[in-house]
């Protein structure tokens, strides 16, 4: 490599690889940057030198002194309890949220599976009837719908956004059908013009599980506020966290005052025991989590979709390499994580196993994510066991629900992903980003040696 392309700006390879893509920087009709080309040595993994090394990533959970001071402050104050103060830290994060998500009210849970279960039940969904929903998502998605003693119905992915497919979502409606809960998957939203229409035609509710897509714009509207409802979780690793804790929110004052009044054992804000519901209040320490970190929540959302940009302009012309699919009206995400498929075709048939190990060996740690979908896990034997089940849904449609649980779309989405859990490492510098591209691109121009790892 001459002198002058050593010296080339990641500006220059970005708009190199838009042009003309990897193939044409092997073929020297383009300049390469950094450690992207066969020129730059052989496989860390093979005993190379390493694209990134003695380098951490920005660490998550977040946190700083106004996080501490936050927290202590609430355990001098002896308010310990959303109960025991109208201008607690649950109260006033309730409201803050809200704002924040362009939502008229929130009620916060003490998970995202707890918000999910509040809105099932607050809708009156329950024994006999059906929600549809994505296998391509956390278990808590399902334990919503199952303790109301619904029955989740899974629908297939499209293959490159990875959410929900519409039209295998109304294929699978029948007269049991009450709701749709699609999953806003890697923190990008799902096809929502359609799911809305569908759920028009077919008189249904949705409870948006955008358990991962904090802020995440769709058609000028934040995730969570397209629905009916909308639930969010704060374990450890989202990127708005507080270990654990979740909310929900909605414009309907009706339906979010039942929300309330499920998530408090059944009790209205009027102090009468009216339903039958959990206790699934957030306390205050960890609205105090929250609260503390609340002036740089914008400022780290608009970090990640920086990152992430740029991310996409050079690995979408790594052949083999392609990012996950944004529909339509995707103004921004929250990218709890980056997302790419890796097309093993494009690599000679390397296995993903192999290609991740050796991006690993570069100092870059991609994750295959869900080793397989919910429809594949032996919850559905419990389920369709239990005297129960038996009960409220006919032998007829039991054996029809076995005989079309296949996703074969989310199948092959779990063999082919590769990617970076986000909430941290898309915090870093464009030089942390440097070293992803060139760590991949390493691997994608060395591929002919990965049938030696």
């Amino acid at each position: 490599m001459d002198g002058t392309n050593k010296n080339l700006t990641r500006r220059q390879f970005i708009a190199a690889a838009s042009a003309g893509s990897l193939a044409g920087i092997a073929s020297k009709s383009i300049p390469a940057y950094g450690n992207v080309t066969k020129k730059a040595g052989k496989l860390a993994i093979l005993g190379g030198e390493p694209v990134r090394k003695n380098r951490s990533w920005p660490r998550w959970p977040y946190w700083d002194p106004k996080v501490v001071d936050s927290v202590v402050e609430t355990t001098k104050s002896r308010i310990w309890c959303r109960i025991q103060s109208k201008s607690g830290t649950v109260p006033t994060l309730e409201k803050k949220f809200a704002e924040l998500i362009g939502a008229k009210f929130c009620v916060a849970t003490g998970s995202g599976t707890q918000a999910l279960h509040t809105c099932v039940e607050a809708l009156g969904i329950g024994p006999g009837d059906e929600v549809i929903t994505s296998p391509y998502t956390d278990p808590g998605t399902i334990a919503s719908i199952l303790s109301a003693r619904a029955l989740p119905v899974l629908a297939d992915l499209d293959t490159e956004s990875y959410q929900l497919d519409p039209d295998d979502v109304e294929r699978r409606i029948t007269e049991s059908t009450r709701a749709i809960m699609p999953v806003h998957m890697m923190g990008q939203p799902c096809d929502m013009g359609r799911i809305m229409a569908i759920a028009k035609k077919h008189n249904l509710k949705v409870i948006e599980d955008t358990a991962q897509a904090h802020l995440s714009e769709y058609r000028g509207r934040k995730l969570g506020t397209i629905g009916d409802l909308g639930c969010f979780s704060f374990q450890s690793s989202k990127t708005i966290a507080c270990g654990e804790g979740g909310a929900v929110v909605g414009n309907d004052e009706e339906l979010m005052d039942k929300c309330y009044t499920v998530h408090n054992h059944g009790t209205s804000r009027r102090g009468r025991t009216e339903v039958a519901g959990p206790k699934y209040r957030m306390n205050e320490f960890e609205a105090a989590v929250l609260l503390g970190q609340w002036s740089g929540i914008l400022e780290r959302f608009n970090r990640r979709n920086q990152n992430a940009a740029y991310l996409t302009s050079a690995l979408k012309d790594i052949p083999g390499i392609r990012p996950q699919k944004l529909y339509e009206g995707t103004a921004s995400g929250s990218y709890y994580l980056y997302a790419t498929s890796y097309l093993k075709e494009h690599f000679n048939d390397i296995e993903r196993g192999t290609f991740l190990k050796a991006v690993a060996a570069e100092g870059v740690s991609l994750s295959p994510y869900i080793a397989q979908g919910l429809h594949r896990e032996p919850w559905i034997d419990h389920i369709l066991s239990r005297p129960v089940y038996k009960k409220m849904f006919s032998e007829k449609r039991l054996r029809q629900y076995r005989e079309e649980i296949d996703c074969p779309n989310c199948d092959r989405v779990c063999r082919e992903m590769a990617m970076i859990w986000a909430s941290g490492p898309l915090l870093g510098s464009k030089r942390d980003m440097d070293d992803i591209i060139n760590a991949i691109a390493k691997v994608y121009e060395n591929r002919d040696k990965l049938s030696r790892v």
